[in-house]
């Protein structure tokens, strides 16, 4: 059996507790060695087999797989935060279909939000935004024409960007040609939740000025937007005037099933 493990945003301890439980028992940990975390190694059990994919083709990789479950072995793919973001797993998914291998996905915690708990912030905030846009910047991977950043900026609602780090100046002037003004409030996270993360509050204005000076280069999130910001209106979940499902307010006659 193959589980595909997110190993979380870079502590330790944000591994789920089923992920956590899969990596000790598994035989063979093939992870993605230039982002997760390497102390997540402690947790496999003596005589597990363990494989830098940083160093691997998918076909290596695919090829470890196929090795381990021909052997009766069970195999743990560590992807750094979510799988299912920036993880490039449908391609390993559909080599596991295609030779009638088993496989299973434990989902795992997102860098993105790590940075959000760096920042104390919230995403969708009422009256502000809704709507969170995670996406990257086109670099040597290139990503759909019209999944261009200057396209998407023109919502103007609250955006994570990942792998981009290296492109600040170009993220900075498509972000301006939408929504977003030099002073829409903005931050860059490093290595969110690392023992070494650092934060860098600013607007997008000062986005590539900051980068610079503190040498952020890689392994940072960029985020944007008005959620940053000091304004919001109150959540009507919690609002006394507002009935929902589990309690009355003051509207009592709304028949509300939220």
């Amino acid at each position: 059996m193959i589980h595909f493990v997110g190993a979380g945003s870079g502590a330790v301890d944000l591994i789920t507790v089923r992920g956590q439980r899969l990596l000790s028992e598994a035989d063979v940990v093939i992870y993605a060695g230039s982002l997760v975390n390497p102390d997540l190694l402690d947790y496999t059990k003596p005589g597990c087999r363990c494989y830098d994919s940083a160093k691997m083709t998918l076909e290596e990789v695919v090829a470890v797989m196929v090795e381990a479950e021909a052997n009766g072995q069970d195999a743990v793919r560590l992807h750094t935060g979510d799988p299912s973001l920036y993880g490039a797993v449908r391609e390993q998914m559909d080599e596991l279909r295609r030779r009638g291998i088993p496989f299973a996905t434990v989902p795992g915690v997102s860098s993105f939000s790590a940075a959000a708990a760096a920042l104390e912030a919230e995403y969708t905030l009422p009256g502000v935004s809704q709507t969170l846009i995670v996406t990257r910047l086109a670099g040597r991977t290139p990503v759909p024409e019209a999944e261009d950043l200057a396209g998407l900026a023109a919502h103007g609602c609250s955006m994570a960007i990942f792998l981009s780090a290296g492109m600040v100046a170009q993220v900075q002037a498509r972000l301006l040609s939408g929504r977003y003004t030099a002073d829409t409030p903005a931050a860059i996270v490093y290595k969110a939740s690392w023992p070494d993360e650092k934060v860098f509050r600013c607007t997008v204005g000062e986005l590539a000025s900051v980068a610079a000076a503190n040498g952020i280069a890689k392994t940072a999130l960029i985020l944007v937007g008005d959620f940053l910001g000091d304004g919001y209106e109150r959540s009507k979940l919690y609002d006394p005037g507002f009935s929902t499902g589990f309690r009355k307010g003051s509207d009592a006659d709304c028949d509300c099933q939220l």
